[in-house]
């Protein structure tokens, strides 16, 4: 059974940083391309920045130069590094994985961006 669970999320100050983890078992990690999603209330969920099993990364416009994607395929892990953040930015976000063509999410963990 594929599990994702993220953690790290929290409440930071215009401008701090926050580390996101998500924590993969039930397959074998290192084969699969891994993607963060955010959900502000009242909007739909967004693509936010994606890690190929290779380690090549893309990323939304909105947080280009701010975000950094990585994976640690021997702890199972992917991470999202969240830099100068924006009241924008504040979303419930999702660790994705698309394995054998069916689409399995973490629960979420809350980033919200506040003075």
């Amino acid at each position: 059974q594929v599990q994702l669970v993220e953690s790290g999320g929290g409440s930071v100050q215009p401008g701090g940083s926050l580390r996101l983890s998500c924590a993969a078992s039930g397959i074998i990690f290192s084969r699969y391309p891994m993607d963060w999603y955010r959900q502000a209330p009242g909007k739909q969920r967004e693509l936010v920045a994606s890690i190929s099993s290779g380690g090549s990364a893309n990323y939304a416009d909105s947080v280009k130069g701010r975000f950094t994607i990585s994976r640690d395929n021997a702890k199972n892990t992917v991470y999202l590094q969240m830099n100068s953040l924006k009241p924008e930015d504040t979303a419930v976000y999702y660790c994705h994985a698309l394995v054998l063509y069916r689409d399995y999410w973490g629960r979420g963990t809350q980033a919200t961006v506040s003075s």
